[in-house]
């Protein structure tokens, strides 16, 4: 259990140095939240929204997913992670702006745009092939235009930001939003090698560093 003495390590660095000195912030927020925005983010290990944006605990509202993909709306009675958060965030946290960020050299992407998890071995689930359906079309097409290569995923990586927002209009509760002014949907595209953060201009349908 190695690598888990590394995480309790690191704790007991949390309770001596940041819970100590900002004991009376922690007590406060074990009250309640009230978060500037809601994240949509990968779970990749090396893209953390609170790093990139260099928050607090309680300032952002964090959803992370394979591919940080957002679902369309479907009331169909099924359990929905990323919907059911979204739902928390919008309605009950009155979150003011949702965002979607992507990141280069994802793994999810990457599978999409080679197919390399389509048949999934027996016991696994398919369950990396599934959810990636959602950009099964984008990634066909990319794949034959541009290859299955850096520039092929990067493509990719951007239309599945695109994608994301176009499905979070679907949700009632944030298209009523957007529409009277009180929401606003973000997309950005984080280069892990430069550190580097693009924003999606949806105007214009391209990214472009900030």
């Amino acid at each position: 259990m190695e690598g888990f003495g590394d995480l309790l390590a690191g704790y007991r660095r949390f309770r001596t140095n940041s819970y100590a000195g900002e004991t009376a912030k922690w007590r406060e927020l074990a009250e309640g939240q009230s978060p500037r925005a809601c994240i949509i983010a990968c779970s990749d290990s090396r893209v953390d929204p609170a790093i990139i944006f260099d928050t607090d605990p309680g300032e952002i509202f964090v959803v992370r997913n394979v591919a940080n993909l957002v679902p369309p709306f479907e009331a169909d009675g099924g359990r929905h992670g990323v919907s059911a958060a979204l739902e928390f965030a919008v309605t009950q946290l009155d979150v003011p702006e949702v965002l979607v960020i992507g990141h280069e050299r994802c793994g999810g992407i990457h599978a999409a745009l080679s197919g390399v998890f389509n048949e999934a071995p027996e016991g696994e689930g398919g369950f990396v092939a599934r959810w990636m359906e959602q950009i099964e079309g984008p990634a066909q097409e990319i794949a034959n235009s541009y290859g299955v290569n850096a520039v092929g995923a990067r493509k990719l990586e951007e239309a599945a930001i695109r994608q994301s927002l176009i499905n979070l209009r679907t949700f009632p509760f944030i298209a009523e939003r957007e529409e009277a002014g009180v929401m606003k949907l973000v997309g950005c595209h984080f280069s892990i090698g430069e550190g580097q953060l693009y924003m999606l201009d949806e105007a214009e349908g391209d990214f472009r560093p900030v």
